[in-house]
C-alpha cells in the first residue's frame, strides 16, 4: 500500500511569538519603516514563524 505525503509546509517554531515579535519590531525599526524586496520576505518569514509560535485560541461554540 502506498501512502500519500503531505505537501503542505508547516513551519515549527523554536523560539516564542515574543522573540519573534521583537525581531519583526526591530526589522521595522531598521527600515524606517519601508520594506525592501528582500526584507519583505524576512517579514514574511517572521509573521509565519510569529504565527505557528502564537497560542492557539479556542472559539466558544
Amino acid at each position: 500500500m502506498l501512502h500519500s505525503m503531505s505537501t503542505t509546509v508547516e513551519p515549527t517554531s523554536e523560539r516564542s511569538a515574543d522573540e519573534v515579535n521583537e525581531e519583526i519590531r526591530a526589522l521595522w525599526l531598521r527600515s524606517g519603516g519601508t520594506l525592501s524586496v528582500e526584507q519583505r520576505e524576512e517579514y514574511q518569514r517572521l509573521v509565519l514563524e510569529w504565527a505557528s509560535a502564537a497560542p492557539q485560541r479556542v472559539s466558544a461554540a
